[in-house]
């Protein structure tokens, strides 16, 4: 099996699988030695038994543990070469940010931060003391590995020679079909914008009372990825929130309160946490702005009114980059992709899969940056399954010849690490 297929899949496991055991094990051993660092039994059953989980396959199976140490030294080794590498810095800030994510991720898979506090045997302060070192470890191997490998690409005679020698393996290409759109939102009334300010106000009011912030947020907030954290969001940099929110989030001191901000998902009751250097740690309770239900019937005529354009001979494209409000797509006239069959999401596929080229659709509820628009959707084309090929499919070959030459030259550096570092097995 590839060695760099095993080094990836490693590298993106999560910290926690590695550091911690819910059940100490009372007698362990070291089954690899490299440079400063060193691979423990347990270590290595969590991440065979982990991997194993994730890919349904027998932990057992011959060879399996094997090359999952072996995966394990190769990280190992990256991280000495990073070690020494002056230009790898990993920033705190990043450290934490990161360690926040993970952690957060393994609370939603727990069911709450209760459950994986017991699953793991200790309080989340404890966790992100305990993991913060294997956090910027694994930082820093992914740093490395961007640094050597990430500007790598085919040129365009090794794309056509890899096509020549891999054309008859290659994978069948499923149908495709390229989709536009034009996209609305409802307006949004005064009057309601007022009902729901009023509700946010006398919630922050009984917050600063000495009201409890997480029964709020859990309570009332309509943020579904936060409200049963409390409305907790973590630690965040700059450039990852709303300008609205992050203006107003910038400007406070730790433990403050914001007046409510409106950003384009709603209003917003935050406070500031902590805050370390350009990341802050937030939490807020978000009311969504009810929408009036005459707006969304005019939202909707006045998307009927552009497809009836359409079919008296106006261009789709022009249309879209006039009239839509996704800021993404409207410079490209609302196109939004080619996708086969299993990219698409339920909603949208039960829409366009038996429509025919140059049809448009009615109006369609869609979710857009946690606020509910209305959409047509133009599609343009259906690209039939067919065999893989430069003419059709140069970007599809493109990735795959680059995702080779990559592998290549991720081994060949390996196999000299293995030459120029320490390092020894004693499986």
């Amino acid at each position: 099996m590839n060695k760099s297929f095993w080094i990836s899949s490693l590298v993106s496991l999560i910290v926690l699988t590695s550091a911690v055991r819910a059940q100490p094990k009372v007698i362990d051993r070291v089954v690899a030695v490299v440079g400063r660092e060193y691979i423990l039994q347990s270590d290595l059953d969590d991440q065979t038994n982990y991997y194993a989980f994730a890919n349904r396959i027998d932990p057992t199976a011959p060879g399996l543990k094997e090359q999952i140490l072996e995966a394990m030294i190769n990280k190992k080794l990256i991280l000495e070469r990073a070690m020494e590498d002056s230009t790898i810095s990993v920033r705190e800030e990043d450290v934490t940010a990161q360690l926040d994510q993970l952690i957060a991720q393994r609370v939603q898979q727990a069911g709450s931060e209760k459950k994986l506090e017991e699953v793991y045997g200790m309080p989340l302060a404890k966790m992100k003391r305990e993991f913060r070192d294997e956090t910027r470890k694994e930082l820093m191997v992914q740093q490395m590995q961007q640094n050597k490998f990430g500007d790598i690409t085919a040129t365009k005679r090794e794309i056509e020679d890899f096509y020549a020698m891999y054309k008859d393996s290659l994978p069948s290409v499923p149908e495709e079909m390229e989709i536009y759109h034009i996209f609305r939102l409802p307006k949004v009334t005064e009057s309601a914008k007022k009902l729901s300010m009023g509700k946010a106000q006398r919630i922050l009011d009984s917050i600063k009372a000495g009201g409890d912030f997480a029964q709020f947020a859990h309570r009332y907030s309509e943020d579904p990825g936060t409200k049963e954290y409390g409305g907790d969001l973590g630690f965040a940099r700059r450039g990852q929130f709303f300008r609205e929110f992050e203006e107003a989030i910038f400007s406070l001191k730790e433990n403050q309160f914001a007046n409510i901000v409106e950003t384009p998902v709603g209003l917003h009751i935050m406070q500031l946490l902590e805050r370390r250097g350009e990341s802050v740690h937030v939490r807020h309770i978000l009311f969504k702005i009810q929408l009036d239900s005459s707006q969304v019937e005019l939202t909707k005529v006045f998307l009927v009114g552009l497809r009836d354009s359409v079919h008296n001979g106006a261009q789709f494209t022009d249309l879209a980059k006039r009239y839509s409000e996704d800021k993404e797509t409207t410079p490209l006239g609302g196109y939004l992709g080619k996708f086969t069959v299993t990219q698409f999401d339920k909603v949208l596929l039960q829409v366009v899969k038996d429509m025919k080229e140059g049809a448009i659709s009615d109006p369609i509820e869609v979710e857009y940056s946690a606020s509910k628009g209305y959409h047509i959707v133009y599609l343009k084309r259906r690209i039939p399954e067919h065999k893989m090929n430069l003419q059709d499919d140069w970007k599809r070959v493109e990735q795959l010849a680059t995702g080779t030459k990559r592998n290549n030259e991720y081994q060949k550096w390996i196999d000299q690490l293995h030459k120029d570092l320490y390092w020894e097995s004693r499986l």
